[in-house]
């Protein structure tokens, strides 16, 4: 393999013209501005905003952007022919990037044109583009499956013809990494123009055949946010650029920071939600459950991160689950300035662990609840619950059977409610009545995530026959044990301020 990279490479940006071409995708104008206007903030070279002789409103498109009056260039896409090219003119666009099908299949199904067709038809195409006195790329399509013979022959005329760039596109991504890199090290043989590479997912190999192209010395990439493009997509910006900065110390002109936000923007607009383990910018490119890792990351991020979040700005998560350790519950602890005495941190510990081997994913939101329901707490537990069970349904009597521990003394009882929280709030009140007698004043359930399975947290009122008034709280997968769990912290809260 060939290893001779520039120092820079371009960035040239089709997510508005390739992207859209995702199935199921449409981008209206207004969508296209604010689009663009996140590309020109984010550092790209060039913005591939479109196929101007697709429609009017493509032709309005590019005459809207072309009044931001923006730092990267405005690429319109156009076949090698005179009315395509006019629309691009028309359109206001200051980069026309034309091509034409080179290889076999193409030149006999498609096109059905001779090989010196073909290339009369790229060289006036590249030479009217230039006459109009604007910036001309021009790319044999499916130029990977083109004899090379004839591929540098095509090359060299429109290289004669003035183009400024020249583009090599794998259309269908039936490449690999070490011929696109004999390609583009046999091309650069006869081109002295900047080289481009643009290419396909298919095989998911787009990043990697950019890469090998850029390693052989191509001076621009095409590329789209999050991937976005035909069939399985296009080579991913993000990955692209973070390889070059992090593994190649190559440079380009992308703020790297903004990275993130304009992959939320793009998936936005598009509808096409990325995979949560997508590289650089999916939800868990940087989120970490393992112990041994948290501890690791915590002390060092470099230990199990290969750049920080920051740099593309992300976040980093600490994930909460069945192989959490100790370490991750105290980092989430002090992210939300809770304190917990020892047993407390003991209880949390557990049951994060119980909810990871039930299956359940923890969220930040269902720790803090649980957190903070153990954190409430009385110290002292006059009341232990030791176990309840109910019963409900169509014609049966909803029944709760509840068992306590009454400051040493084990009792337990049953009763019927009119539904199965009702009962067991009326099975410990017969229990506790000979230490306080209490009134539920106020009761509030809320699932804290989607789901069927998501935390149920409950907030209780109570007084008793004094006067007290206080709050339980409680968080569970149950809503009827939550329920119980809130009446009983409030109970022995209630014990605690008796008279």
């Amino acid at each position: 393999m060939t290893y001779n990279p520039p120092s820079d490479v371009m960035i040239y940006d089709t997510t508005l013209r390739d992207g859209e071409q995702t199935p199921g995708v449409t981008i209206t104008t207004d969508e296209k501005i604010i689009v663009a206007e996140k590309l020109d903030k984010l550092g790209v070279d060039v913005i591939e905003l479109g196929f101007p002789a697709a429609s009017p409103g493509e032709q309005q498109t590019f005459k809207e952007v072309a009044k931001l009056g923006l730092d990267a260039q405005i690429s319109g896409l156009a076949r090698s022919l005179t009315q395509d090219i006019d629309k691009a003119i028309d359109s206001d666009a200051d980069y026309i990037h034309t091509f034409i099908g080179t290889s076999p299949l193409h030149r006999d199904y498609k096109l059905k044109m001779s090989k010196e067709e073909i290339l009369e038809k790229a060289v006036s195409g590249v030479e009217y583009v230039k006459d109009h006195g604007i910036t001309a790329e021009f790319s044999c399509e499916d130029a990977t499956r083109t004899e090379l013979d004839y591929l540098k022959e095509v090359f060299g005329a429109v290289q004669d013809a003035k183009v400024d760039k020249i583009n090599v596109p794998d259309t269908v991504g039936v490449t690999i990494p070490i011929k696109m890199n004999e390609l583009i090290a046999n091309l650069k043989e006869v081109i002295h123009v900047p080289i481009s590479v643009h290419c396909h997912n298919d095989f998911g190999l787009a990043v990697a055949n950019t890469l090998a192209g850029i390693e052989a010395g191509a001076k621009q990439a095409q590329c789209t946010i999050n991937g976005l493009g035909e069939r399985a997509g296009n080579a991913s910006l993000e990955e692209i650029v973070m390889a070059l900065h992090k593994a190649y110390n190559i440079n380009t002109n992308i703020n790297t920071k903004l990275l993130y936000s304009t992959s939320e923007t793009v998936s936005r607009i598009s509808g096409v939600k990325m995979p949560p383990n997508k590289a650089i910018i999916g939800e868990n490119a940087f989120a970490h459950e393992a112990g041994i890792h948290v501890q690791g990351v915590l002390e060092k991020s470099e230990t199990y991160e290969a750049f920080k979040p920051e740099e593309v700005g992300h976040t980093r998560r600490i994930v909460l689950g069945k192989l959490t350790g100790a370490n991750a519950i105290k980092s989430k602890l002090e992210e939300y300035d809770i304190n917990l005495e020892d047993e407390q941190f003991d209880q949390l510990f557990q049951k994060v662990k119980a909810l990871g081997d039930s299956g359940k994913t923890i969220t930040d939101v269902d720790f803090r609840s649980l957190a903070e329901s153990i954190q409430g707490k009385p110290t002292e537990e006059k009341v232990k619950l030791l176990g309840i069970s109910v019963m409900t349904g169509d014609h049966v009597l909803p029944t709760a059977s509840v068992k306590l521990d009454l400051d040493g003394e084990i009792k337990s009882c049953a009763h019927i409610g009119v539904g199965p929280v009702d009962a067991a709030l009326s099975a410990i009140q017969s229990l506790i009545k000979e230490l306080v007698d209490i009134t539920l004043e106020e009761y509030h359930i809320e699932a804290i995530t989607g789901g069927t399975n998501a935390l149920g947290e409950v907030i209780v009122k109570t007084g008793d026959e004094q006067g007290n008034k206080v709050t339980g709280r409680s968080t569970d997968e149950d809503i009827v044990k939550a329920s119980v769990e809130a009446i009983i912290s409030s109970v022995n809260k209630l014990l605690m301020l008796r008279k």
